[in-house]
């Protein structure tokens, strides 16, 4: 039996990008069950990063599925942030985005780990 995971990302990567009805697609399958799981989170990592390039919306839509995973519980865990600074660092730079991303984090959070604490010190310069 084939890897879905590899089938879909294969398809979706095709020709390089990730475009907006592609997009739609991915947000009505991962949203499905109203909550995103490590597998789904892992997925979009993937096509992430390896894309050449993507419409805004998949960005928004990554961002809200790390979101929306990590704030699950109302923690963030070492184990998360282990995750969070590998998908961060991927292209060896932290953008506007995932300074956006670990501020909404760390204000939706209701505690979060040393890890994350100074993953965020390092990330956000205030």
């Amino acid at each position: 039996m084939a890897d879905w995971k590899k089938v879909a990302k294969a398809a979706l990567l095709s020709d390089g990008r990730i475009d907006t009805k592609e997009v739609e697609i991915l947000k009505e399958y991962i949203f499905a069950d109203g909550k995103v799981d490590k597998s789904e989170l892992d997925f979009l990592a993937e096509l992430k990063h390896g894309s050449t390039g993507s419409v805004r919306a998949f960005s928004e839509l990554f961002l809200e599925a790390v979101k929306s995973h990590m704030l699950a519980d109302g923690s963030i865990s070492d184990t998360e942030t282990k995750w969070l600074r590998k998908a961060i660092f991927a292209d060896q730079t932290v953008d506007a985005d995932e300074i956006a991303l670990l501020k909404a984090l760390k204000a939706g959070a209701k505690s979060t780990s040393p890890e994350f604490d100074a993953l965020y010190a390092e990330c956000v310069k205030e």
